[in-house]
């Protein structure tokens, strides 16, 4: 009985090392693939009840374990929807059935039809991004869509808000009831002028002619206009801003503390058509018929009145004009911005990670992905540079962790261990011959 069974456990012991030299074939042959996780063979004992004056040998077993954890080099390429992560979580990406599986190979590449897939074929999901930014679903897969950027090409969105900062001329001179922009008649006295582009719902230029007019000492008036419904380039304007009998777009007045010259805190602002306050100007434009009309906040904040020439500062504001993507740029954190061939810019999703508390018993599946087991652990969810979540690197991806150096060894010592339990089946065979022998 112990001769067969030493036999038996020669061949569980060659059965053992032929699933090492399995999985050492795969890192090998996997030592390029992107986002790939080393696999390993560990060995455990098998062992029979024996008496004690006679052995009965047991054999061994083995279990595959999955270095999943293990973080892979980071390699920077050309590509701008190349992904890699630098620390904790998985990249959520499905299938054409629309199934979710976590995966490290960020290797994307827009196709055809606008969807990020990477070289296995998976769709890279993420939270559309809409006028707020999204928040993460933490214990499951809902809200997440498979990012498409041809949903966003030659799109235009209306101004919203903006800022307009500028100097005023302390020494300017007073400009007399009557006589003063927002009275809006020919010959109307011009301190100062400058204009700002913004865009309207249907992603069509609008300039706006700012005026600003010395009421009083440390005292201001903005008056916003159309340019294009000015008469002859000049007052007055015309059209159907404002009220009926002023084509005013809007009118906000500034008070300045004489000590720092800058804006002081409070409403000074009373009565139509005056909006806004001391601080902001509110535009208020219905001419392409959208409902509400569209209003645009111009922040005001940072207006001084200092002794010096007019100077207005830069105008920034936000909306665009119908272009087609150019583009696409991925924050660290995760965001989705839509480059526009304008130089408009977008931001159109959020790419989500996930993770789990036992990353190494996530289950390995075709195409360099895993699905979460029992063992893993629930999927947790989250943004990228939040919580234990990692950063994402955009144009790099993660080469993966096998060490051909460490295959190599591990082959040449699996031939060998292999080699020395087919002597002893052998070795075992010939002792069967012995005793077959005794008989003749």
């Amino acid at each position: 009985m112990s001769i067969f069974g030493t036999m038996k456990t020669a061949v569980s012991g060659m059965n053992a090392q032929a699933n090492r030299l399995g999985t050492v074939g795969d890192n090998i042959a996997n030592s390029s693939t992107v986002g790939y996780k080393r696999s390993s063979t560990a060995f455990s004992t098998l062992v029979l009840p024996s008496t004690q004056g006679s052995y009965s040998s047991g054999g061994v077993e083995t279990n595959v374990r999955y270095s999943i954890a293990d973080q892979g080099g980071i390699q920077y390429t050309t590509s701008s929807t190349d992904l890699a992560i630098q620390g904790e979580g998985f990249f959520i990406v499905s299938d054409p059935n629309g199934t979710p599986y976590l995966t490290r190979a960020g290797a994307f590449v827009k196709d055809a039809t606008g969807f990020l897939k990477n070289t296995a074929g998976f769709n890279l999901m993420g939270y559309p991004y809409g006028t707020n930014p999204p928040a993460a679903v933490v214990n499951g897969f809902n809200g997440l869509e498979e990012i498409n950027i041809n949903d966003f090409g030659m799109v235009s969105s209306p101004s919203t808000a903006g800022s307009f900062p500028a100097n005023l001329d302390k020494g300017a001179a007073i400009v007399p009831a009557g006589s003063k922009p927002s009275d809006n008649v020919a010959g109307s006295v011009i301190t100062n002028k400058s204009s700002l582009t913004a865009y309207d719902h249907a992603g069509a230029k609008v300039l706006y002619d700012f005026y600003y007019t010395k009421t009083a000492a440390n005292e201001w008036e903005v008056t916003v206009y159309r340019q294009d419904q000015a008469t002859n380039g000049g007052f007055p304007y015309i059209g159907s801003l404002g009220t009926a009998a002023s084509a005013i777009t809007s009118t906000a007045k500034l008070r300045f503390d004489p000590n720092t010259n800058k804006l002081v805190a409070g409403n000074y602002n009373a009565g139509p058509p005056v909006t806004g306050s001391d601080k902001q100007i509110i535009v208020t434009d219905p001419t392409d018929g959208a409902t509400p009309a569209q209003t645009i906040t111009i922040d005001l904040s940072d207006m001084t009145q200092f002794a010096t020439a007019f100077t207005p500062g830069k105008g920034i504001i936000d909306g665009n004009a119908p272009s087609p993507i150019t583009d696409v740029e991925i924050g660290g954190d995760g965001l989705v911005t839509a480059v526009y061939q304008d130089g408009g810019r977008r931001p159109i999703y959020q790419v989500a990670l996930a993770t789990v508390p036992s990353i190494d018993k996530l289950l390995p599946q075709n195409g360099n992905v895993y699905l979460p087991t029992n063992d893993s652990g629930v999927v947790t969810i989250g943004f990228p540079q939040a919580g234990a979540f990692g950063q994402i690197y955009s144009g790099a991806l993660e080469s993966s962790n096998v060490d051909i150096a460490s295959e190599l060894t591990e082959m040449i010592e699996s031939q060998r261990v292999y080699t020395a339990n087919s002597k002893v089946f052998q070795t075992g065979s010939d002792l069967m011959d012995v005793l077959i022998n005794l008989k003749r």
